[in-house]
C-alpha cells in the first residue's frame, strides 16, 4: 500500500471512530428535540438527519477556533435536524396561523392590562375555552420553537464564518441585539415558565423529567412550555415575524 492509500485508510478509520463515539450525542439531541416537534415527526428521521450533521461536523471542525468538538458537533447536528423538519414541511400552515393568532392575543392582553397575560385571559381574547386554548398550545409549540432555536447560532453556525468581512458589521450587530432582546424577554417570563425554559434549554432535561422535578404531568409541562414560547413570540414579534 503506497503512502497516499495508507493516509486515506487512516482518515477513513478516524472518521468511523468519531462517528461511533458521537452517535450517542446524535440520539440525545434527537430525543431532546422530539419534545417540541410536531407529532408527525419521527425520531428515526431526526437521527438520520443528525448523522449527516455529525459527518459534516467531523469534516469541517477546526479546533483553532476555540470551541470543543462536541459543542461544534451539537450545533451542526441540531441544525441538520431542524433543516430536515423544515424541508419536510411537517407542520400544516394552519398551525403557523394559530401560532400568530396566539401571539397577537397575548400581545393585546398584555398591552391592555400592563402585565403578563394569564391563560384564561388569552383564551377569552380568542373566544376559546381553556381546553381549546391548551390544545392550540400543544399544536403550536413544535413550530414556534424552530425560530428560537436559532439563538444558538454563533461563529460556529454554517455559513456564518467570515460573514462580517463580506457584508459589514450590521448583521453581527443585529444578531447581538436579537440575543439581548430575547434574553430580556426570557428573563421577564413568569417564574414557572422561566424555570421550565431553563430546565429544558440550559440543563437539557426532557419534558417527562421536568414534570418529575415540578411534580406535574408531562402534558402540563408541555402546556407551560408552549405558553412560554407563545409569550416570547408575542414579545419578539418584530424579530420573528
Amino acid at each position: 500500500m503506497n503512502m497516499a492509500a495508507r493516509y486515506q485508510e487512516s482518515e477513513r478509520l478516524d472518521t468511523e471512530q468519531m462517528v461511533r463515539k458521537h452517535t450517542p450525542l446524535v440520539k440525545r439531541v434527537a430525543y431532546h428535540l422530539m419534545g417540541r416537534m410536531p407529532a408527525s415527526v419521527q425520531v428515526d428521521d431526526l437521527i438520520q438527519a443528525g448523522m449527516v450533521g455529525l459527518l459534516e461536523a467531523i469534516n469541517n471542525y477546526d479546533g483553532s477556533k476555540g470551541a470543543s468538538f462536541e459543542t461544534y458537533a451539537r450545533i451542526r447536528i441540531q441544525g441538520a435536524m431542524i433543516d430536515e423538519v423544515r424541508r419536510g414541511d411537517w407542520t400544516p400552515r394552519s398551525v403557523y396561523r394559530k401560532a400568530r393568532q396566539l401571539a397577537e392575543a397575548v400581545q393585546a392582553v398584555e398591552n391592555r392590562e400592563g402585565r403578563e397575560a394569564h391563560a384564561e385571559e388569552i383564551a377569552a381574547e380568542m373566544d376559546l375555552s381553556l381546553e381549546e386554548y391548551n390544545k392550540i398550545l400543544r399544536d403550536t409549540s413544535g413550530c414556534s420553537i424552530l425560530s428560537f432555536d436559532e439563538i444558538n447560532a454563533d461563529e460556529w453556525s454554517p455559513g456564518a464564518v467570515d460573514e462580517g468581512a463580506e457584508v459589514g458589521l450590521l448583521p453581527e450587530l443585529q444578531k447581538q441585539h436579537f440575543k439581548k432582546s430575547l434574553a430580556e424577554a426570557i428573563d421577564g417570563l413568569p417564574e414557572r415558565e422561566k424555570l421550565v425554559m431553563s430546565l429544558y434549554y440550559d440543563d437539557e432535561f426532557n419534558l417527562r423529567e421536568i414534570g418529575e422535578i415540578l411534580g406535574v404531568s408531562e402534558a402540563r409541562v408541555c402546556q407551560i412550555h408552549g405558553q412560554a414560547l407563545t409569550r416570547l413570540r408575542a414579545r419578539m414579534r418584530d424579530w420573528v415575524e
